[in-house]
């Protein structure tokens, strides 16, 4: 009886709600290929499903991230030896529709799907000499998974032009001096740091008003200002239905964490709020 190989990508489950995703191919620096996209969804899937699960870090093992699809599959796709399955497979967007933070810690090299899957990501740290590259051009690709939407929105339009066009690399210092990274730090840092930045959203807040501002982000990408305006009105008024509302406004009050229930544990009409002062004490 032959034991079953280690898994593609790993999975660990913290008592804070954290739950840390490891891209696990190192002795290929975790290279894209059909078994790891296919688990990758199916971990997202479970992870949507378990309450236990308040937020999602994603790296890799060893040195890099994701330097993008394996050459041997490329090479199998391209001469059409072993094509890729194209419309067979759900979008490659899966953090943008999972409706708890994801947070990806780049270890390393970090190119075509990979750089993707960190800019669906909805905060990104870094090593400073982490590699990000779009690769599409060098390939003969066009910008894959509606990157060349994301973007222009995180970098602006002349910083993504370059990116798409050129292909060039940038390191993580660069990266954060675009706005491709919201933190830099040191290789032996990055993981404990995203961990703790993950593990504080998981304690301290709602995980029903996040998911309503994660679909904000994205949705309000194509409304004027006035219908963002008008729409958060209505979800507002939605929120403070919840009882995440009420929670939120004691634990203030009463100078306590808050206790929020996870995501889907239902919704019911909170008794009267008192109004907070504009105060953070």
């Amino acid at each position: 009886m032959t034991e079953n190989p280690t898994p593609v990508i790993l999975t660990e489950l913290a008592d804070d709600g954290v739950m840390l995703l490891t891209l696990n191919r190192p002795e290929r620096h975790n290279a894209w290929t059909l078994e790891m996209e296919l688990l990758y969804n199916e971990l997202f899937d479970r992870a949507e499903a378990d309450p236990r699960v308040r937020a999602v870090v994603l790296t890799g093992a060893g040195r890099s991230f994701c330097p993008g699809m394996d050459m041997s599959v490329l090479d199998g796709a391209s001469s059409g030896a072993r094509p890729w399955p194209t419309g067979q497979l759900p979008p490659r967007t899966r953090p943008m529709s999972f409706p708890k933070p994801v947070v990806a810690a780049v270890n390393g090299a970090c190119a075509g799907i990979g750089f993707n899957q960190a800019l669906m990501c909805d905060v990104r740290f870094a090593v400073p000499h982490a590699r990000f590259a779009a690769a599409f051009s060098a390939r003969g690709l066009v910008a894959e998974d509606g990157v060349s939407w994301i973007l222009p929105r995180l970098v602006g339009y002349g910083n993504a032009a370059d990116l798409l066009l050129s292909s060039r690399r940038l390191t993580g210092t660069e990266a954060l001096s675009m706005g491709l990274v919201n933190r830099l730090a040191e290789p032996d840092d990055l993981l404990p740091q995203a961990l703790a930045y993950a593990g504080e959203l998981a304690r301290s807040a709602s995980p029903y008003a996040m998911s309503l501002i994660k679909r904000q982000l994205a949705d309000d990408q194509a409304r004027t200002f006035t219908e963002s305006r008008d729409h958060a009105a209505g979800l507002l008024a939605t929120a403070k239905r919840a009882p995440d509302y009420r929670e939120g406004v004691l634990s203030f009050i009463e100078r306590r964490p808050p206790v929020f229930p996870a995501l889907g544990e239902g919704v019911s009409a909170p008794e009267d709020v008192p109004e907070l002062e504009e105060t953070s004490s």
